[in-house]
């Protein structure tokens, strides 16, 4: 099926504009994902800091037979537009606001791309006029949702790969 305003595909969903100032990731039939569960976690992390896109509404689209999450649109910028000093404090804030997820109880899980899946391998990170930001928080988990030890896993995991982001960011 063609979309109309299409922005990007994921694995199982897609993201079309919604205006100038929105997006809607799309659920269409069987998306291996939960739209309930990922409204709910963005909005959690929306009331930690804002790190991650900011959530708007969920909304039904009748032309699509689509569930919408309706979120924020990011408009990024190239990170090799702006000089090292700057990505290095950038990424000092990045790093910051996640570990204040992290003491929330948020864990993101997904800076980092499969291998298998195409795109940047970076790409749910992007620079904008407010510093780094988050995107799709599909897989995301709240410690109360999966308790302590699956939590303190998740974390462990994302802490290696912000290190490797950081190589990306710095050095690209």
């Amino acid at each position: 099926m063609k979309y109309p305003r299409l922005l990007s595909s994921g694995a199982n969903n897609r993201v079309v504009a919604v205006s100038e100032k929105e997006v809607a990731k799309l659920f269409i039939g069987d998306s291996r994902s939960d739209i309930g569960s990922e409204a709910e976690k963005m909005k959690f992390a929306n009331t930690v800091n804002g790190l991650v896109a900011k959530f708007s509404r969920l909304d039904f689209d009748e032309s699509l037979q689509a569930e919408m999450l309706v979120m924020e649109r990011i408009y990024p910028f190239d990170y090799r537009a702006y000089e090292v000093e700057k990505r290095e404090l950038w990424w000092e804030v990045f790093g910051d606001e996640i570990k204040q997820l992290h003491k929330a109880g948020f864990v993101h899980r997904y800076i980092k791309r499969p291998s298998n899946l195409t795109g940047l391998a970076f790409d749910n990170i992007l620079l904008t006029t407010e510093g780094l930001r988050l995107i799709d928080v599909g897989i995301s988990a709240l410690r109360t949702q999966v308790g302590d030890k699956i939590f303190d896993k998740y974390i462990e995991i994302e802490l290696s790969e912000m290190i490797e982001f950081r190589e990306y960011f710095l050095n690209r």
